[in-house]
Formats: structure tokens, sequence, C-alpha cells
């Protein structure tokens, strides 16, 4: 059963106050992801204690550094069920997670960070490792 979407709505607000673009429903799912160019970073949301402690946190670090994906999209586990499913279907090599972040380059994943990567650690620690896969995968960008 999905959590109450009033519950969730401060995580999602802070989702796309840093940039990133809900998708909501399997359609925007694979708009985004079906045939992505450039580099995009997909964001498993969660009402989990290190999403919000330290993934969100991490990611709103991270989206400073110059080097940057060119998008950035989020789903929400256990509030958009299907467009969730959808998304794990486009990393399916990675064991489902939430939180967790896979960065695709041309549709491709590059980079993932699951939950126990995020667990325990700092968001500075952990904006460090998204900012160093940054800038192995990713262009400088000017907005």
């Amino acid at each position: 059963m999905p959590y109450d979407p009033r519950l969730v709505q401060p995580m999602r607000d802070e989702m796309t106050r840093m940039g990133a673009k809900e998708l909501t429903a399997v359609p925007e799912v694979d708009a985004a992801l079906g045939d992505s160019r450039g580099t995009m970073l997909v964001f498993v949301n969660s009402v989990c204690g290190c999403a919000a402690g330290s993934a969100r946190p991490a990611l709103t670090l991270a989206l400073r550094h110059p080097n940057r994906p060119e998008q950035v999209v989020t789903v929400f586990a256990g509030q958009d069920v299907d467009a969730v499913a959808r998304a794990r279907q486009y990393f399916s090599d990675y064991a489902p997670s939430s939180p967790s972040m896979a960065l695709l380059r041309d549709g491709e994943v590059v980079h993932f960070v699951h939950r126990h990567m995020i667990e325990g650690r700092s968001p500075d620690q952990i904006a460090q490792d998204l900012t160093a896969a940054f800038d192995r995968y990713c262009q400088p960008t000017t907005a």
C-alpha cells in the first residue's frame, strides 16, 4: 500500500527544489529514460531515514558541482509503485534499493549508489563519491 501523499510531499518538494523532475507514472518514466541521450541521474526517493538524513542532502551538495548530469529525475518508492518498478527495469542489473541513485549516460548505467553505500555515511562523503562520478561521466554545465 502506498504511503500517504501528505507524508511524502515534503520529500517530493525537496527534490523538485533541487531541480529534479518527478516521474510518477510509467509513461513518464518511459519518455524520460526510454531513449535518453546525454547524462541523467535517476534518484529513487524514499521515506527511509538515510534518504532524509544523507541521500537527498548529498545530492543537493553534488548538484552544485560544475560537472553534473544534464537531467535529474526522481521516482518515489512506496508511493509511485508502478513508476518505480518501471524505472528499476532500466537498471535491472542492480538490486532494488531505496534510496538509490543511478547515473546514466546515453541510457546506460555508468554509476550506481545503493542504499548500503548511503547508510552510515555523511552527506559530504556521499556527495564526494557522486562528484567523482560526475567528473568522470558528465560535462560542465552552465545552469
